[in-house]
């Protein structure tokens, strides 16, 4: 459906499109991927609200965008997806600046961390990953919805394939803890929630897509060590795996906020600047079919709710 592919970086993506008078909100711009899409987005002619947690990179970041694109629109907020009360200090902080939004961009993440808890008690990459857009995301709710048409693109992972939903035990509470099925939890989370979003959202013209954005490394790794790429190649050689530059890890996520091919779409997954197909044993493509299972969702968007200690009417 698109002449893009796994090559494709976000200056390809984004030829031609204009969005001058949108305004758009990226989470975790203060480095990579972030970063790359803020400064893209901005390029296009968006204004752009910057999120992070370290106001240090965030201003380093910054300044990076406003260096490429003289004329960028920048705004930023300090949030930390790992604590609640920040979650929701930095959305109303957000909303008062931008009481409509037309993109959100949902890329902040953690991956493979040792086993540690949020401020609210939550396992970091369930909390991280999930919870902390998952409430983020409903309290700028009515300003997507005041922006609609709007799309919230939630950066999942291939990864997801490492570890389906335990909706018994999502913390680790009662079971030994392994961080690579910690972040495959989590980044079906976010594809899990991507599905449920849509489904309360559309209506009201807010679309919500999923996205996994290739291998690439960043900051997103600072965790890993020798055994986990060993793990990751499952026995193949370093030099067959297909790592992305952040311009190609970054041109999904642009692709799925501004694509005219997905307008009307939702609740996908979304990879190489395509429509995922689904997952075939062994391959490192698709999405596995639990991934994008509304009763699943369901069951998410339920334990979500229970766990931010909030319900939305959407």
């Amino acid at each position: 459906m698109t002449a893009f592919g796994s090559d494709s970086t976000t200056g390809d993506v984004i030829q031609g499109i204009d969005l001058s008078g949108k305004q758009v909100v990226v989470t975790g711009a203060s480095s990579g991927l972030g970063v790359e899409t803020a400064r893209t987005l901005a390029s296009a002619g968006a204004a752009v609200m910057m999120v992070a947690r370290d106001p240090v990179k965030l201003d380093t970041a910054v300044s990076s965008v406003r260096e490429a694109v003289p004329a960028a629109r920048i705004e930023t907020a300090l949030l930390d997806l790992a604590d609640l009360d920040s979650v929701g200090t930095g959305a109303a902080a957000i909303l008062e600046k931008c009481p409509q939004i037309n993109l959100l961009i949902n890329n902040a993440g953690v991956m493979a961390c040792p086993l540690m808890r949020t401020a609210q008690g939550f396992e970091m990459q369930f909390g991280t990953n999930h919870l902390g857009h998952f409430l983020l995301t409903c309290r700028l709710a009515p300003a997507l919805v005041a922006g609609a048409p709007a799309r919230v693109i939630n950066l999942s992972s291939a990864g997801h394939k490492f570890g389906t939903l335990d909706l018994d035990d999502p913390n680790y509470l009662n079971r030994d803890y392994e961080k690579w099925s910690a972040y495959g939890q989590s980044k079906t989370a976010n594809a899990l929630f991507t599905v449920g979003l849509d489904q309360r959202l559309r209506g009201k013209g807010v679309r919500s897509l999923a996205v996994h954005p290739g291998m690439i490394m960043t900051e997103l790794s600072r965790h890993m060590e020798p055994a986990d790429m060993d793990a990751i190649l499952r026995g193949r050689d370093i030099a067959d795996i297909a790592f992305k530059t952040v311009e190609q890890g970054s041109a999904t996520s642009v692709w799925a906020a501004t694509a005219a091919e997905l307008e009307g779409k939702g609740g996908l997954y979304l990879e190489d600047c395509q429509i995922a197909a689904t997952a075939t044993p062994g391959s490192d493509n698709g999405v596995e079919d639990y991934a994008l299972d509304p009763a699943l969702a369901d069951q998410l968007w339920q334990m979500s709710e229970s766990m931010v200690g909030e319900q939305f009417r959407l």
